[in-house]
């Protein structure tokens, strides 16, 4: 989210629930939070790992802080068609919980659905609050993602991407959870057509760091730079921060910082190629007078005062 906030010429958002100045906006997200609430896996038998704080919930934070920064009618108004809203990434936590459990396919697809209801109520809940400017981000390349690539390797033909190295199923399901995603908010812009909402496409901007690795500057690309010295440098039983693991020398260099997450430097360059066409509608098209500059961004969204961000880069990679 620094990364985005830096793009669109706004401070930073506190990233709590108390204490903070929201002058600026607000972070809801919680790392690991689900689109779907606990009890929707407790009902199929799969128990929640990791945060029990979902899309709704942090949806309804909001509406209970709404009240405090803008206690009038008018005012709230004003803050909310000034703001810009990130609902996202979100979803990708919800396969997570059933990947990692090793349930089939077929059962990860009869989610999809749920999971994108999800997001397109929230994005309803804000339009009805007045929200007229959301960025709406899909799933990442979970077939990269070195945890994966370390607990599901393979020796059969075709598995793995020839370019990228990446896992193939993993990344068509991601596919095929961005296009339904993709159908409902057009959906939604035919239902709201005085409502900006764009796809911010970071599988697309991920992927093409994936596919040309050194472009940009990642000499390691599959591996992770916080982890252990297990294949991928990614192992269940030593990730990140637990005693036997270790860090890289230079971060820099990869594009996964603890097999699940990405590093600094290759978050920024999926919020630069977001901002330079890995995006629907593409910004260029949504910028005034149809110039766009990453420095002017502001201008492309009538100049928003605020941020509020849902979930963003909550999710695994």
């Amino acid at each position: 989210m620094g990364q985005g906030a830096e793009a669109f010429g706004l401070p930073f958002v506190p990233p709590y629930l108390g204490g903070g100045d929201f002058q600026y906006g607000a972070n809801f997200a919680v790392g690991g939070a689900t689109a779907l609430n606990g009890s929707f896996f407790r009902e199929r038998g799969v128990e929640p790992t990791w945060t029990p704080h979902s899309l709704y919930e942090q949806i309804q934070w909001f509406k209970k802080l709404l009240p405090s920064i803008a206690p009038s009618e008018t005012e709230r108004s004003d803050i909310m068609s000034n703001s810009l809203f990130f609902v996202g990434e979100v979803g990708g936590n919800d396969y997570n919980h059933l990947i990692v459990r090793d349930k089939s396919l077929d059962e990860l697809h009869e989610l999809v659905p749920n999971v994108v209801g999800a997001i397109s109520s929230a994005i309803t809940d804000l339009t009805s609050l007045g929200a007229n400017k959301l960025v709406v981000p899909g799933n990442f390349p979970i077939g990269c993602v070195p945890l994966y690539l370390s607990i599901f390797p393979s020796q059969k033909e075709d598995y793995y991407d020839e370019q990228t190295g990446c896992i193939k199923w993993l990344n068509e399901f991601a596919e095929y959870h961005n296009s339904m995603l993709q159908e409902e908010l057009e959906r939604l812009r035919n239902l709201y057509p005085d409502v900006t909402i764009i796809y911010a496409d970071y599988y697309g901007a991920s992927l093409n760091i994936f596919r040309a690795p050194l472009q940009f500057g990642f000499t390691v690309p599959l591996n992770a730079c916080c982890g252990s010295d297990a294949p991928y440098n990614c192992s269940p039983s030593i990730l990140c921060g637990r005693p036997g693991s270790t860090v890289c020398s230079d971060p820099s260099k990869y594009i996964s910082w603890d097999g699940l997450h990405f590093t600094e430097a290759s978050y920024r360059v999926v919020i630069q190629g977001v901002l330079g066409g890995y995006a629907i509608p593409p910004l260029s098209e949504t910028c005034k007078g149809g110039e766009f500059k990453v420095s002017q961004l502001h201008q492309c969204t009538d100049n928003p005062t605020n941020t509020v961000t849902y979930d963003t880069l909550s999710s695994f990679i």
